[in-house]
């Protein structure tokens, strides 16, 4: 699945800007319209997985991403990439919340973050491979790279279908609109939701700022497939190990805060990057800051989600993905236009570095509003 998003993501945007002469901010605009497809249904898919199971959710997904990407290698005019982004991230909103209640589910509470943190090696191994393949495929023609991306996914659907054990839905009896009346009423969660929007507006600048600035500093797409095989290498080869080294950690959301401090002071010094060597050394920070917080991200969501309805919480908790990944792209690509129009170029990576010291910021507030409820709990089972 990661082989075949992460092969024709990034080329998309050189595509359009390319052969179809869209400025950054307009590929910005259709990269967001994707993303919120996706992230801002999310919760629709996570409370369809409680209800129908997480295998039968996870298969209908991949099968409308699968056709999504397919429509790209037809696509001519604004409103049918328009059309290909909105199905593409509507596949996801449905598979996605059902593949981490399936994790949870799956995992004893001991071994999650080890299988989150496993989760994040597999990911990026598949972008490894990606670069390869979409590098290839796109300087040939981007048509092929469409077909083959969408093709793994329907593989994908058919392994689905063929070796995931079915997970029983456990339905608690709620409306889609109670089960999001009891989540927004749950006020750390929401408040864990929204501080989570700065730290993927700087996850998502590699789909789109990352790509062009790496293209304007070594002249061609060589420069974002270096960046993206060091953050995938470092995240395959030591992930585990950062895990590993960081399991005694108990202050989860301070981590969180930590790494995307790191990911926003790599993004600030992609800036200044002129050759391959501060090219591989930004992609180590960055990769580090992800590796410190992506797998604490998803196991905090198990203190706040009941186990019936872990799809619904960790949909409602995408919404963060929607509204950072979107702005991300619109807001972040207005902002490269802007810093090359006026010469000022730091621009795009200093509001980075604001918003990684904002959520480095809001976690330790989060952090330490949660320590005396821990506290008393511990006290109280003493």
């Amino acid at each position: 699945m990661n082989l075949g998003f992460y092969a024709l993501i990034p080329y998309l945007t050189l595509y359009l800007t390319g052969s179809f002469t869209w400025s950054m901010a307009m590929a910005g605009i259709l990269l967001g319209i994707r993303q919120f497809s996706q992230q801002g249904f999310s919760f629709l898919g996570g409370a369809l997985a409680d209800r129908i199971g997480c295998k039968e959710a996870m298969i209908f997904g991949v099968f409308v991403r699968a056709v999504g990407f397919l429509a790209f290698a037809f696509c001519t005019e604004v409103w049918q990439f328009i059309v290909a982004a909105i199905l593409s991230g509507l596949g996801g909103a449905l598979f996605e919340p059902a593949f981490l209640a399936a994790f949870a589910r799956l995992i004893p509470d001991k071994g999650r973050k080890e299988i989150f943190s496993f989760r994040s090696v597999v990911i990026n191994t598949g972008m490894v491979v990606s670069t390869l393949v979409g590098s290839i495929l796109a300087s040939i023609q981007f048509f092929y790279l469409s077909v083959v991306s969408a093709t793994l996914f329907v593989l994908v659907a058919v392994l689905i279908w063929i070796t995931l054990p079915k997970i029983e839905a456990e339905y608690n009896g709620k409306s889609w609109l109670g089960d999001i009346r009891d989540i927004i009423s749950n006020r750390p969660f929401v408040a864990y939701t929204v501080i989570l929007i700065g730290y993927y507006y700087l996850y998502m600048q590699l789909f789109l700022t990352i790509p062009r600035q790496m293209k304007e500093v070594t002249g061609d797409t060589s420069g974002v497939a270096i960046i993206y095989a060091t953050i995938s290498l470092a995240i395959i080869f030591l992930q585990l190990k950062v895990t590993h080294w960081l399991r005694r950690v108990s202050a989860q959301f301070i981590m969180i805060g930590a790494g995307a401090l790191m990911m926003g002071l790599s993004l600030f010094l992609l800036g200044f990057v002129t050759s391959l060597g501060t090219i591989i050394a930004v992609g180590l920070l960055f990769a580090l800051g992800n590796m410190v917080a992506a797998p604490v991200m998803y196991d905090v969501v198990t203190l706040f989600a009941p186990p019936n309805r872990l799809g619904s919480y960790y949909g409602f908790n995408s919404f963060s993905l929607a509204v950072g990944g979107s702005l991300s792209t619109s807001l972040g690509g207005w902002l490269y236009d802007i810093g090359m129009a006026s010469g000022f170029m730091l621009l795009p990576w200093l509001v980075c570095l604001c918003i990684g010291l904002s959520v480095f910021f809001g976690m330790y507030k989060l952090e330490i509003s949660r320590q005396p409820r821990y506290v008393r709990t511990k006290a109280h089972e003493g």
